[in-house]
């Protein structure tokens, strides 16, 4: 029984109206893990860094009982870094630098005791390489869900049409969600993608919630309003993380449960956004993450009499 994450553990530049990181733990794959990590263990990551990446880091993530012997290290190589920074609204970004370096031509292995993992999630990476890595698997996971951003579905399209026939989940922004489908209503956006393969799609709308259409039922899960945000990178993943986590631990893919899972994904992605980077993520306590799912349930509950 395992949670398998593939994305990219790299370093990133963030700055925003609060303040500013000159180099910080990044990437997708990082997030999500150290995310799902609260929830659930093992978690095994397939990702690749350069010899500049931290070793410390490396063993942070062991002792959390994240396995890094998927994380392929390339000597004399640099890792992938991301520069950006947000405006006062937080909602949107400029990119100021983005250097691929050993992701440029990462090749996702799969070693042979991750290729039968109990639940897969698979971070926003190159849909080609997505689909690389479910043509490693010995077995079929339980779920497989994935990420993907509108880069890819503007120089990658057949390939992301042909992993969304693979997968059970897509995780995406309403933004997203409009660009893959043509469609401007969320609801009609979230029809079509699933008749497009995934059995449930989730739509996250920020600092507005998140959405999971699954059939014709649907959940919508508020964001819980916060007094100080001080960067986003990374929310998404943390989002998913938790989402993935909660599934692991509970084992149950009921539509009831993924509701609570949603709302754990949410919580997850509201510390993210405290703190720079993950720096939350990795002092986080359980009585902190129980505290903040109740007040996810009180802010929702309400008595009507009709």
């Amino acid at each position: 029984m395992s949670l398998l994450v593939v994305g990219t553990v790299a370093f990133d530049a963030i700055e925003t109206p609060f303040g500013k990181r000159d180099k910080i733990i990044g990437g997708s794959a990082t997030y999500i893990s150290l995310s799902a990590s609260n929830f659930y263990k093992p978690i095994h990551i397939v990702s690749v860094v350069g010899s500049d990446f931290p070793k410390k880091t490396l063993s942070d993530f062991n002792k959390r009982g994240i396995t890094t012997e998927g994380i392929q290290i390339k000597k004399g190589e640099k890792s992938f870094f991301w520069a950006g920074k947000y405006h006062m609204d937080m909602n949107s970004r400029d990119t100021l630098r983005t250097d691929l370096n050993v992701l440029a031509d990462f090749n996702p292995v799969l070693p042979e005791k991750m290729r039968k993992p109990n639940m897969l999630l698979l971070g926003n990476i190159d849909p080609n390489l997505q689909i690389r890595v479910i043509e490693q698997l010995k077995t079929r996971p339980k779920l497989i869900a994935m990420d993907t951003m509108n880069f890819w579905m503007d120089i990658a399209r057949p390939a992301l049409d042909k992993v969304l026939t693979m997968v059970d989940v897509l995780i995406v922004n309403d933004e997203e969600a409009r660009q893959l489908t043509g469609e401007y209503g969320i609801v009609k956006a979230a029809k079509k993608i699933l008749k497009s393969g995934p059995k449930t799609v989730i739509i996250k709308k920020g600092e507005h919630g998140a959405l999971l259409f699954q059939g014709d039922q649907v959940f919508f899960a508020p964001a819980l309003p916060l007094e100080e945000v001080f960067d986003p990178t990374g929310a998404g993943d943390s989002f998913a993380g938790g989402f993935m986590g909660y599934l692991s631990k509970t084992g149950s893919l009921s539509f009831t449960n993924m509701k609570r899972a949603i709302i754990y994904g949410s919580a997850m992605a509201s510390f993210c956004v405290e703190e720079f980077g993950p720096e939350k993520l990795l002092s986080l306590k359980k009585p902190q993450l129980k505290k903040r799912v109740q007040q996810f349930k009180d802010l929702s509950r309400v008595s009507i009499t009709l």
